[in-house]
C-alpha cells in the first residue's frame, strides 16, 4: 500500500513513522531487525530505510525483511549517487517484486560534493521523472523538503540561505511534486516556526501534497552537533542554553532531547498537522518515550517473536520456547 494512501485514509487521525539506517555488520543488522520488530508493535504508518550506496544489496535485503517479515509498510530511500540508470532500475524492480510500493527519491551526498556519473541522474527531479515514466502509478514517491533550504545553498558565514536561494529551492521542490511526487518529508529542524513558515510558503506556490515533519530526537550531544553541522540546521538559542550545562551527561541530554521533541510535536499537532516522522538513528527509547508523552502509544508490551527466529531453547523439551513465553503466533503479513 502507498504511504500517501495510508496518511489520507483518515486525515483526522495522527500517524507516526520511523526511520532507520543499514548497520555495517551482520550482528548489527540482526539487532536492528529485533528493534524494528519491537517498535512496529506500536503500529507506525510506515518505516523507512536509508540507502547505502556502498552496499545496495544490504539495503534491498533489509527493505524486503521489513516489508515481508516484520510486516510494516516500508519506504526505501533511493539516491542518484554512483547509480547508473540500470542500477536504479534493478533496485526498483527488486523492491517491486518484493511487494514494496514506496520510494524516497533523493539526489544524495549533500555532505560532500555530488558527482554526476556517466549514465546516471543529476538530481532527485530526474529520479522522480524516471520512476513515473517507467513504472507509472505503481510507486508512491516521497521527496525531501528543506525548511531552511538545501544545505548546498546555506551560506557558511551566517548559516542562512539568501531569500533568492530559498525561493529557488521552493520552486525546485514544486517541480519534484509536479513531476510525480505525492509526499514531502522534511529535513530535521529544531525551530517549529521555521517549519510552519516552510509549510505556508509551500502552500503559497501551489504545493498541496502532505508535508511530513522530520523530527530527530537529541540522543547525545556530539551526535547532535555533528548532524546539525552536517545539515546546517539552525540551533535555537534556548536549545544551546539548555544543552551547554549538561552536554557531558548523556542521560541528561537524552532526557532533554525527549522533552524538546515532545514540545515540538505538541506544537506541530496543535497547528493541525497530523503526521510525525521520527529519525530514530536506530535507537528506540527516545522515539517511544516521545510517542508515549504524546499519548500516541501505550507502555511497551512484549512484542511478537520474529517469524524467522528459532525458539531460545533450540527445540529442547525442557523449558519454554520464546514463542510460548510471548504467547503469540509467528507473524503473518497477510493478516
Amino acid at each position: 500500500m502507498k504511504v500517501i494512501d495510508k496518511i489520507l485514509e483518515d486525515e483526522k487521525k495522527v500517524v507516526f513513522s520511523f526511520e532507520f539506517f543499514p548497520p555495517r555488520t551482520e550482528d548489527g543488522v540482526e539487532n536492528l531487525l529485533e528493534r524494528m520488530d519491537r517498535m512496529v508493535a506500536h503500529n507506525p504508518a510506515f518505516c523507512d530505510i536509508t540507502w547505502r550506496a556502498s552496499n545496495a544489496d544490504l539495503t534491498l535485503d533489509i527493505a524486503n525483511k521489513m516489508q515481508n517479515m516484520i510486516c510494516v509498510e516500508t519506504m526505501m530511500h533511493l539516491t542518484c549517487t554512483n547509480m547508473p540508470v540500470d542500477m536504479i532500475d534493478h533496485a526498483l524492480q527488486t523492491i517491486k517484486s518484493n511487494g514494496l510500493q514506496n520510494v524516497l527519491a533523493l539526489r544524495g551526498d549533500y555532505d560532500s560534493k555530488f558527482v554526476h556519473i556517466q549514465g546516471g541522474f543529476a538530481c532527485a527531479l530526474d529520479l522522480v521523472t524516471h520512476i513515473r515514466a517507467t513504472y507509472g502509478d505503481y510507486f508512491g514517491i516521497t521527496v525531501a523538503g528543506y525548511p531552511e533550504a538545501h544545505p548546498d545553498v546555506i551560506e557558511e558565514d551566517n548559516g542562512l540561505a539568501t531569500p533568492e536561494s530559498y525561493q529557488s529551492d521552493l520552486a525546485y521542490l514544486k517541480r519534484k511534486v509536479d513531476a510525480g511526487a505525492d509526499l514531502i518529508l522534511t529535513q530535521l529542524f529544531y525551530d517549529t516556526d521555521i517549519f510552519f513558515k516552510f509549510v505556508n510558503d509551500c502552500r503559497q506556490i501551489g504545493i498541496t501534497c502532505p508535508i511530513v515533519p522530520g523530527i530527530m530526537p537529541i540522543n547525545n550531544y556530539k551526535g547532535f552537533i555533528r548532524m546539525t553541522g552536517l545539515c546546517k540546521t539552525r540551533i535555537p538559542a534556548q536549545v544551546t542554553a539548555a544543552l551547554e550545562p549538561i552536554k557531558d551527561n548523556e542521560e541528561a541530554v537524552r532526557a532533554y532531547g525527549i522533552h524538546l521533541a515532545t514540545e515540538m510535536c505538541n506544537k506541530i499537532l496543535a497547528h493541525g498537522i497530523r503526521t510525525l516522522h521520527l529519525y530514530t538513528m536506530n535507537m528506540e527509547k527516545s522515539a517511544l518515550a516521545i510517542l508515549m508523552n504524546l499519548g500516541l502509544i501505550e507502555d511497551a508490551k512484549i512484542s511478537r517473536p520474529l517469524p524467522w527466529r528459532r525458539p531460545a531453547n533450540n527445540g529442547k523439551e525442557d523449558g519454554e520456547s520464546s514463542q510460548q513465553i510471548k504467547g503469540d503466533n509467528p507473524t503473518n503479513c497477510s493478516t
